[in-house]
Order: structure tokens, then sequence, then C-alpha cells
């Protein structure tokens, strides 16, 4: 079996068309799961799951043979990989920008009240939020000041003063 070297690492698509690829399968992934909501309660976050799978999917491309050279693929990584540096260097120098691309707490228990529009907005049932509480050490709502579905799925709880 010959090896050409050359070929590995030769570019077959135009650098500038693979940023662009990059660029907009990033944003439009990022967008459509904003939109869909953190379903999956103590999952990992909308941004941290997009760049799992883009750079996934952008080196096994490279890997593969897909793009016919390993260089076309790193490119595509660096452009993913750009993109979440940057998104994370805006939004920590520039909070309203972080307001529009990352998702908000939302409150889910009011003084141990179920605020059940929020439920519904979460897609999240009693049943789920009581399973996580449980898991918190938390068995009755009374307990509960506040709870809030973080923005990575992840619920926080305050407990009332005098709860244990």
């Amino acid at each position: 079996m010959d090896v050409n070297w050359s070929d590995l690492f030769r570019l077959t698509v135009p650098p500038l068309e693979l940023i662009i690829r990059g660029t907009v399968m990033y944003w439009f992934i990022l967008i459509v799961l904003r939109m869909a909501g953190r379903r999956d309660v103590g999952s990992l976050g909308i941004a941290d799951m997009l760049v799992l799978v883009l750079i996934a999917d952008a080196a096994q491309n490279g890997m593969a043979g897909q793009y016919q050279s390993i260089t076309d693929g790193a490119i595509l990584v660096a452009v993913i990989v750009g993109w979440v540096a940057l998104i994370d260097r805006l939004t920590y120098f520039m909070p309203r920008l972080g307001t529009l691309l990352k998702s908000d707490k939302v409150c889910l228990v009011r003084d141990g009240q179920i605020l059940r529009r929020s439920m519904r907005r979460e897609y999240i049932t009693p049943a789920e939020l009581m399973s996580e509480l449980r898991q918190r050490g938390i068995e009755d709502l009374s307990e509960i000041r506040r709870a809030y579905m973080e923005p990575d799925g992840n619920i926080s709880v305050l407990k009332r003063h005098g709860s244990s």
C-alpha cells in the first residue's frame, strides 16, 4: 500500500468555502437548538452539545476522507472552535449579547408553588420536577423558596429559611 503523503494534506475544498460552510452550519444549528428549548433536565448545555456534534462530524469527514484531505477537516474544526471561543469572549465583555445568545434561568417553583406556565414552556412534567427535587433531598415543595432551570438544563434550588 503506497501512501501519497502530499494528498493527505492537500486542500481539496477552497478554505473560504470551508469557513463559510462551518459558520453557516454553526449558526443554523445553534438557532434551531435554541428554539427547541432545554428539554433534557441536567444534560449538557446546547452550546456544548452543538460543539461536540459539529467537531465530531468535521473531524470524521477529515479523517474518513470525505473531504479528501486532513487539512480540509482541520480548517472546519478550527472554524467551529473559533466561533465558540469568540462567542464566549464577546458574551463576557458584552453582557447584553449574552442575553441574546444564551438561555436565561427559568423559575419553576416560587414559594412552594409550581409555576405551570414555566413548566409548560420547558416541557417539564411535575413528576420530572419532583424526581429532580428528590435527588437533591427535597421531599415537599413547601421546603422551596425558589427552584430554577438553569441555562445548562440543571435545576437549582433555594430552600426556605429553617429548611435543612
